[in-house]
C-alpha cells in the first residue's frame, strides 16, 4: 500500500506541477506578496496529498509557542516533509534556500520567482551579509523566515553540524528565535522514493530573545533545545529520556 500511495503522489505532482509553476513564472512582474500568494493553492493541495494520499499527516506540540508576528524558525530538517508542512504550521513563510535549487526545472524556476532568500553553503562575510540584507528585507515585510541550521537534511537519530547563519541574522534584525524539532526522517527518507504512513510530531520551542545574546550563543541554545526534543520524540533513536 505504501508503494502504491507513492506512486500515485508522484504522478499527481508531475501532472499538476509543471503547468502549476509555469503560471508562477508568469507573475514575476507582480508585487513580492503577490507572487508568494500564487504558490499558495499549490502549497496546500500538495499538503492535502502528504496528508491524505502519503498518509503523513503530523501532531503540533507547543503550539502556544508560535507568535503572531514575523520571527526566525530555526528547525530540524531530515527530509522534504518540512519544507511543505512548516507551511501550515507557520503562516507567510520564507524559506533559506541554496542558490542551485533555482536551477531545478519548474520546482526551482518557481521558487526563483517568488523569491525565497538565497545562500550557499559558505559562511564568508559575504554570504553572511547577504543573508542578512534579504531576510531584514523579509522580516520587515512581515514573512517569517524559516532555516534549517544544519545545512542539510540529517538521518533519524544523527544530527549534523549547526551553522549560525540563522542566528546572525536573529541578532543582525534583532529578531526572536522559534527552534522546532521533528522526526519527518521516520516516514519520508531523504531521496526515498517510497514513504511510509506514520504521524509526524512537530515540537515548537519557547521562543529566544536574541537581546545580548551572541550567535554562536543562540546557536548553542537553538541545538541543545532541538536535540533534547529529538530524544523525547524518538525515543528509539536516541536513547531513553527521564
Amino acid at each position: 500500500m505504501a508503494v502504491l500511495r507513492s506512486l500515485l503522489f508522484l504522478v499527481i505532482l508531475l501532472v499538476v506541477t509543471p503547468p502549476y509553476t509555469l503560471g508562477v513564472i508568469l507573475c514575476r512582474p507582480l508585487p513580492h506578496h503577490m507572487r508568494r500568494r500564487s504558490v499558495v493553492p499549490w502549497v496546500n493541495f500538495t499538503i492535502w496529498l502528504v496528508k491524505h494520499v502519503l498518509g503523513i499527516p503530523y501532531r503540533l506540540v507547543g503550539a502556544e509557542n508560535i507568535p503572531d508576528h514575523a520571527c526566525i524558525v530555526l528547525a530540524k530538517h531530515q527530509s522534504a516533509w518540512e519544507t511543505l508542512m512548516l507551511q501550515e504550521v507557520f503562516k507567510d513563510t520564507v524559506f533559506v534556500w541554496r542558490k542551485e535549487i533555482k536551477y531545478l526545472p519548474f520546482f526551482g524556476w518557481a521558487l526563483a520567482s517568488i523569491p525565497m532568500i538565497e545562500t550557499d553553503r559558505t559562511a564568508t562575510k559575504t554570504t553572511l551579509k547577504r543573508l542578512v540584507e534579504q531576510g531584514r528585507d523579509r522580516l520587515d515585510n512581515g514573512y517569517t523566515v524559516i532555516i534549517f541550521p544544519e545545512g542539510t537534511r540529517s538521518q533519524p537519530g544523527s544530527k549534523n553540524r549547526y551553522k549560525v547563519g540563522g542566528a546572525h541574522l536573529a541578532v543582525e534584525t534583532n529578531t526572536q528565535v522559534i527552534p522546532v524539532a521533528l522526526n519527518s526522517g521516520e516516514f519520508w527518507g531523504r531521496n526515498a522514493l517510497f514513504k511510509r504512513c506514520g504521524t509526524v510530531t512537530v515540537s515548537v520551542g519557547p521562543a529566544i530573545d536574541p537581546t545580548g545574546l551572541s550567535a554562536s550563543e543562540i546557536t548553542q541554545r537553538v541545538e541543545a533545545w532541538i536535540e533534547a526534543e529529538m530524544k523525547r520524540i524518538s525515543p528509539q533513536l536516541y536513547g531513553d529520556v527521564q
